[in-house]
């Protein structure tokens, strides 16, 4: 059987469907990862994928392509080419899988199965209903159960990724702990003076202190790395952030992609956590996390992208002084 799994999101979203890819890839022949362009890195760090389609979705993302007549028709003439005979439909609990759905109906998929409020009409083979208050690792599993794809023995449903290059010659030897100041989102991010004051905080706690970042935020890590840290910004691709994170005693960071690919190498978390988006669906998931922020600010549950309160408060009210001892806790924990 040729299966596809279709999340059409970004970095982080995709690394929560792993556990769902597996548990597709132990019944299937082939499995392609039907993904956007921000969410192709992470695609190709799962095991069980074999085949990686990108498109971008006119609805999906932050900036969305018009609707393209001649897109849509290119992207249906592939998947047709390639004459899947399931498709799993993997979004997020606000969106819709409804709209590809339908392109996989055009495109020839004989059995398509989702998790849908809306009704679905004929889209979907298999129609699920997410249980409240789910991780979306967890519910994306659970959709794959209920169209019959359970785990491969052995498999406990952690996040996974493939395994990672050598990285001390980036960080050095010994202990460190990843400072990741960047988000994708400015209400899910820590300002950068509270991030360079916990760089030297860590510091002065006897910590090595490697900060990482995406190749336009090189000069925000070269701000927080200061003169006491190692500054990674721009120097690490998915797979060699992997590594250093997964060397890692600790990554300290906001919702953001890392926090999962930490999780996914099980490397405790520090999660400066904005309430935006709900944490009992977004935290880094199966590996020890300290939650950090106001969980209970005005802004919780607003998908906001821009903070609605001055101040930022959820997140600036936590101090460089919260996270060290929270960075100690977890080593302790799991020394």
């Amino acid at each position: 059987m040729k299966a596809l799994v279709a999340r059409l999101d970004s970095f982080g979203d995709v690394l929560l469907a792993g556990p769902a890819v597996r548990a597709v890839a132990a019944h299937a022949s082939h499995v392609t990862l039907l993904c956007g362009p921000r969410g192709e890195p992470a695609a190709r760090l799962l095991p069980g994928v074999d085949d990686v389609l990108v498109w971008e979705a006119p609805w999906e993302g932050v900036e969305p392509p018009p609707v393209d007549r001649a897109g849509i028709d290119a992207i249906v003439g592939r998947i047709r080419e390639a004459a899947h005979d399931s498709a799993l439909v993997l979004t997020s609990f606000h969106q819709s899988p409804l709209p590809t759905a339908l392109l996989l109906r055009m495109a020839g998929v004989r059995r398509i199965g989702a998790d849908s409020v809306d009704h679905p009409g004929s889209l979907l083979d298999v129609r699920h209903r997410r249980l409240p208050g789910r991780h979306e690792a967890e519910a994306a599993l659970d959709t794959a159960l209920a169209m019959g794809f359970t785990p491969p023995p052995g498999d406990d449903g952690a996040l996974r990724v493939l395994p990672a290059p050598d990285t001390v010659p980036l960080t050095g030897n010994g202990p460190y702990v990843v400072v990741h100041p960047g988000a994708s989102a400015p209400a899910r991010a820590w300002s950068p003076e509270r991030c360079a004051a916990t760089v030297r905080h860590l510091a002065d706690a006897g910590h090595r202190v490697v900060v990482t970042g995406g190749p336009d935020e090189s000069g925000l890590t070269r701000r927080v790395s200061g003169d006491v840290a190692i500054d990674l910004g721009g120097r690490t691709e998915p797979r060699t952030l992997a590594g250093v994170l997964r060397n890692a005693d600790v990554l300290v960071s906001g919702n953001t992609g890392p926090a999962h690919l930490a999780a996914a190498v099980a490397t405790p978390v520090v999660s400066l956590f904005a309430p935006v988006v709900p944490a009992e669906r977004w935290a880094p998931f199966g590996v020890p996390v300290v939650l950090l922020g106001d969980q209970s600010a005005k802004c919780a549950d607003s998908r906001a992208r821009h903070c609605p309160v001055p101040g930022h408060p959820c997140l600036n009210d936590v101090t460089p002084q919260d996270v060290v001892r929270a960075v100690r806790e977890l080593i302790e924990e799991h020394a």
